[in-house]
């Protein structure tokens, strides 16, 4: 028998994959794609992404070659897109491996022709007014005419367009129609310089579940596919369900008097008797050091304070006068189903966003695949 993990996400491949259908039904005449980037959100790249194409995820999408080409080597052979690359980069590889890439100027789509050894599918991206990665302005119609150059000469397949939205967490935003127009914008100078690519994709998860008309040929969903609405006042918390729950258990209980310091600093200090619980993780697990004092974990079906300075393996947790012992299970968060702390309860707590939460957690934590496939 394998001894229990000490620290251990469980992820629940079928809450996972009822939220692909439930994203997948806000958008009906849509491809969707699911993003597995930055180890899928933390929740493990592989096996997230071999459960997300069994749950109907036409696409995969992920930021960097390296990571389509493990993806590849784990053997999905279906479309993925990635679009994040430094000069330098393995062009050659990922076309040989059938991933599309993206180019964003005229000098990467020049460098990715010159280092494929056949025809490369390529989809351009816009900068619509997130001002990140996309060209836009005169950049965007010199790629439009490098790409049916390219095109044209038969050394590229212009298979589609997108860009990314700023602020459609914020669906009331007039930043999201002007964004939209000029994504139409762009797709239109595509057409008048001959190209007609098969998808355009604007809408991220928020842009699903609130903006229709983003919709268009697919769809790019991410942290919602998780179970993690992108904001927290969306109001889709019931139609989403969290698919990761984070637990140990305690290595220590003891009682302390009135008095005692807790942790590096004595930032908290005990004004009774109190029980301690002493929890092995910390932020060389991924858990914020801004959560001292501030966040709440469950023990014993309740919630309990985390007490004193998070430390780079452990905190402690104020367990009062529960009834407690060594090796009780511990859950920092989870769907909320029972009463747990959820991912958005800690990013509150810390000042961030739920993102955040799930994808730093470090190389500690053991994942058990639960439910799907598993």
């Amino acid at each position: 028998m394998m001894p229990t993990p000490q620290i251990e996400a469980v992820i629940d491949l079928d809450a996972f994959g009822a939220n692909i259908a439930a994203l997948a039904a806000c958008a009906p005449s849509s491809a969707l794609m699911t993003v597995v980037k930055a180890d899928a959100y933390g929740h493990g790249r592989v096996r997230m992404a071999r459960a997300a194409r069994a749950a109907g995820s036409t696409w995969l999408g992920v930021a960097t070659i390296d990571e389509a080409l493990a993806l590849r080597q784990a053997g999905d052979s279906g479309p993925l897109l990635c679009w994040l690359a430094v000069p330098g980069a393995a062009y050659g590889a990922a076309v040989e491996a059938g991933i599309e890439l993206t180019a964003s100027s005229v000098e990467q789509l020049d460098e990715i022709v010159a280092a494929a050894g056949r025809r490369p599918r390529v989809q351009l991206k816009v900068d619509t007014g997130l001002s990140r990665n996309g060209a836009r302005g005169d950049e965007w119609t010199a790629l439009v005419a490098a790409a049916a150059s390219a095109q044209a000469a038969g050394r590229v397949e212009i298979t589609g367009v997108w860009s990314h939205l700023a602020c459609a967490d914020e669906p009331d935003h007039p930043a999201n129609d002007v964004q939209e127009s000029v994504f139409r914008a762009a797709v239109d100078e595509l057409a008048a310089a001959g190209l007609s690519p098969d998808l355009r994709h604007l809408a991220n998860s928020a842009a699903t579940l609130t903006r229709p008309s983003t919709h268009l040929d697919l769809v790019r969903v991410g942290i919602a596919a998780y179970g993690i609405p992108p904001a927290p006042d969306l109001g889709y918390e019931t139609t989403l369900t969290p698919v990761m729950t984070l637990r140990t258990r305690l290595a220590q209980v003891k009682r302390v008097p009135a008095g005692a310091g807790v942790s590096y600093g004595h930032q908290w200090v005990a004004d009774h008797e109190t029980t301690l619980g002493l929890v092995p993780m910390g932020y060389g697990d991924g858990i914020a050091v801004a959560a001292s004092n501030r966040a709440e974990l469950q023990v014993g079906g309740a919630r309990v304070p985390l007490v004193g300075r998070v430390c780079m393996d452990q905190l402690v947790v104020d367990l009062g006068d529960a009834p407690a012992g060594r090796g009780d299970l511990v859950t920092l968060f989870g769907p909320g189903h029972d009463g747990e702390p959820t991912a958005q309860d800690w990013a509150a707590a810390t000042d961030t966003i739920a993102y955040e939460v799930v994808t730093r957690l470090g190389g500690r934590t053991v994942r058990t695949y639960r439910g799907g496939e598993a």
